[in-house]
Order: structure tokens, then C-alpha cells, then sequence
């Protein structure tokens, strides 16, 4: 390739931050299952710790597993540095580390995952920070819930559980207009379906236990930094702008310019919250990430033709895919996801909760089970599982009425996954 050429998506998920392992000329990336590394002298030793230099110290740090991880996620997103941490939930809490301050809050959507909404409207107290929750769709009530002690704007691309499609480039000028960082889930979507980066997002959070992964191994999370904040722009951001009393004083942002929070991210993040992506987890990621084109495809397709046939049917109230024409978010597809809607939505039944249940337990295909993003299709009723320690306006806001059931859909036939949830529902309506 020549020098100013631009890899294309498909040949970053093979390529982008791998190299043939220099001692062994491995062609895959190595399981670096190691927890320290020798330092060349006592000077090196020093720089490292000093920020001075670039290298490996602790693998609650550094990893060289994880480390072609994090700039293959970088590469997909976008962005400029990525740090890899041991959930979604973990790069969450990683995402906000470096922005709040106690007496800080967060401006979030309501239609988040039940477990985000928990971990915001309750564990986040406990650092002394706080969330408002407001309809994403309303871009003035976002405007307006924003004030002086708000460090963030957080979303979903693609919303778990009810697939809707976040309008990013709205929002983000809702961001840009109050100079804060907005933060943009991106598990749902992955970076084939859509890059928050390029609508104006300046970090971008995944669970990459979903399609990123895609095969239910292993547990992960990650952080992508585009680079194009400018943390001194303001005093609200002082862990990135103000000298670090850990470091003698070392001002992040003027020390490392768009790279400021990936590095405090490992620096300061993973050093002292220790949410470490483990390197034999990272391997199985950046296996399945070599493929999320192909999947991802077929989700899209497979969805399409899934949802498509459950809209039609007779016990079926309605089905949330954003790409039905029927979506009030069918409009936002092309621009915001242009290569298809993503293999996620909601399923409302007529028989209401004990319908979804039987529903459920009805089918033989499909795994109940707690994830999404699967090769294999999943199903759950989320107000009984993992929307359930929500009131029910707030089950409700989020997508995840009793009467609603979440499908992942796989990639395997679309026939065999349509005579599978017809049998249940045959069941459940009888």
C-alpha cells in the first residue's frame, strides 16, 4: 500500500495493530499472558513510570494483547486512542472517570440499557455524581437539563433494548453548542453499522461482549478517544487540564494534546479503578472482530426478514425495528447507520406479560439468555430480567413495557427463525 493510501474497514479488522510477533514471526496475535515485564535499566524504569516513555510496566496497565486491541477499536472508530477495560460497564464508569467531580451529573437518554440506567440513576451517587434523564428525542428538553454542573451527554447509538436510532448529529450540536463531551455507546451498532465519531462524538463507549466479540466467550469493554476535545477549553475538566499531583504536576491535555485522555485513561483509569481487560480475553475479541463485517451483514439481513414477518402477525402488537418503514426512526437508517439498522429489536405481544413469558418459554431455537450480539439468536423478556429493578415508567421510557419481548437476531437461516417463533407464538396466544 502507499503511503497516503487509507486501509479500507474490512482490512482494519484484520490488520489494524497486529504485527507478526517479532521473537516468533507468529502470523496471529500472541496471548501475552504475562503480568510484568523486565525493564532494560533503572533510567528505563524511571521514564516509564514518569510518562516519559512509551512501554509495558503491569499488566493492570499495559498489555501487548490488549494493546493491539485497543488500537484496532481506535482504527474501526476513528479515533485516536482507544483503553480497554474488563466490561461495558467498566468502560462507562471509565468513560466518566477523568469528566465528574462529586456534585457533577451526566445528561443521559432514557432509552438505555436497564442496567446502564441503574448503574446511573444509582451507583454513580456513590461517587458523589448524579444523572437526569431525558428523551433524546427532544433535543430543546436535552438543551435544557444541561447546567453548570453537567461534565456529559450520554447515549446509545442504537438503543438496547428497542433498537431505536439516536438522531447523533442533533445531539452532538446540543454538545458542542454547551462545550461538553458527548458519549456514545456504540455496542448495538458496532463501528460497521456506525461511527458516532464522524456525527460529532467525542468518546465512544462499547461492551464488547456482544458483536464485537460475537460468539459469548468473554466479557469486555473499551473506550475510544477521537481526539478532538479540547479539555483546557474550560476549568470543568481538571483531571485533564490541571496539573496531576500523582505525575509532579504533569498536565495531561498540554503534555499529550489529543491523546490527553487515553493516556489518563491507563495512566490514572486503570491504575487505580483496575478494570483490566485480561489478555486471553482480548484474543477471543480480536478473533471475532476479524469477521464483524460478515456478521454483521447477516444480522442486518436476517433482521430485516425477521421483523418484516413478526409485524404481519396476528398476535404480534407491534415490532420496533428501525429498519420497518413503518419506524418513526426508518428516516435516520441511511444517515446515521447507512449500512442497515442492526440485529436488535423489541417484539410487543397482545396477550400482554403472561403471553410474553409463555412466549418465551416456548421457544426451541432461540437461547433465553441474558446478552446480545450473538452469532446465535437470543431472546428475554427484559422487565422481568434486566429492566426489572426499574419503576415501570421507567420500563416503559426505556423500551421494556411487560407486555415487550428483546430479540438479538443471529445469522443463522431466517426460515428456521421464523418457524420457531411461530410455533411460540401459536403457543403463547392459545
Amino acid at each position: 500500500m502507499t503511503e497516503d493510501s487509507t486501509p479500507g474497514f474490512d482490512t482494519l479488522l484484520i490488520h489494524a495493530g497486529a504485527r507478526p510477533d517479532p521473537a516468533t514471526g507468529a502470523r496471529q496475535t500472541p496471548i501475552y499472558q504475562t503480568t510484568a515485564y523486565v525493564f532494560r535499566d533503572a533510567e528505563h524504569a524511571a521514564a516509564l513510570f514518569n510518562l516519559q516513555e512509551v512501554g509495558y510496566i503491569y499488566s493492570r496497565l499495559t498489555n501487548p494483547t490488549v494493546a493491539v486491541l485497543q488500537e484496532r477499536m481506535a482504527a474501526l472508530e476513528g479515533g485516536v486512542g482507544a483503553v480497554c477495560c474488563s466490561s461495558g460497564h467498566a468502560a462507562q464508569i471509565m468513560a466518566l472517570f477523568p469528566l465528574m467531580q462529586p456534585g457533577c451529573n451526566v445528561v443521559a437518554s432514557t432509552r438505555l440499557y436497564g442496567g446502564t440506567v441503574t448503574q446511573f440513576s444509582q451507583t454513580i451517587k456513590r461517587f458523589g455524581w448524579s444523572a437526569k434523564f431525558v428523551d433524546f428525542d427532544d433535543t430543546d428538553a436535552v438543551a435544557a437539563a444541561i447546567d453548570d454542573n453537567t461534565r456529559a451527554i450520554f447515549c446509545e447509538s442504537i438503543a438496547n433494548p428497542g433498537g431505536y436510532i439516536t438522531d447523533l448529529d442533533a445531539i452532538s450540536k446540543v454538545a458542542n453548542d454547551a462545550g461538553l463531551p458527548l458519549i456514545v455507546d456504540n455496542t448495538s451498532a458496532t463501528p460497521y453499522l456506525c461511527r458516532p465519531i464522524e456525527h460529532g462524538a467525542t468518546l465512544v463507549v462499547h461492551s464488547m461482549t456482544k458483536y464485537l466479540t460475537g460468539n459469548g466467550t468473554v466479557t469486555g469493554g473499551v473506550v475510544v478517544d477521537s481526539g478532538n476535545f479540547d479539555w483546557s477549553a474550560s476549568d470543568k475538566f481538571p483531571s485533564l487540564s490541571a496539573p496531576e499531583p500523582a505525575y509532579h504536576g504533569l498536565k495531561f491535555h498540554e503534555t499529550f494534546g489529543p491523546l490527553a485522555f487515553t493516556f489518563h485513561g491507563i495512566a490514572i483509569g486503570l491504575r487505580d479503578l483496575g478494570m483490566t481487560l485480561n489478555p486471553q480475553a482480548a484474543h477471543y475479541t480480536l478473533m471475532g472482530i476479524e469477521t464483524l463485517s460478515l456478521r454483521m451483514q447477516r444480522h442486518v439481513e436476517n433482521a430485516n426478514t425477521v421483523a418484516s414477518w413478526l409485524e404481519q402477525h396476528p398476535a404480534v402488537e407491534g415490532v420496533t425495528y428501525a429498519g420497518l418503514p413503518s419506524s418513526p426512526y426508518y428516516d435516520r437508517v441511511e444517515r446515521i447507520c447507512p449500512n442497515g439498522a442492526g440485529g436488535l429489536f423489541t417484539v410487543a405481544l397482545k396477550g400482554g406479560y403472561d403471553a410474553c413469558v409463555k412466549f418465551v418459554d416456548s421457544l426451541e431455537l432461540f437461547s433465553h439468555v441474558a446478552n446480545l450480539g450473538d452469532t446465535r439468536s437470543l431472546v428475554i423478556h427484559s422487565a422481568s430480567t434486566t429492566h426489572r429493578q426499574l419503576t415501570p415508567e421507567q420500563q416503559t421510557a426505556a423500551g421494556a413495557a411487560p407486555n415487550v419481548v428483546r430479540i438479538s437476531i443471529g445469522i443463522e437461516d431466517a426460515k428456521d427463525l421464523i418457524a420457531d417463533l411461530g410455533q411460540a407464538l401459536d403457543k403463547a396466544s392459545n
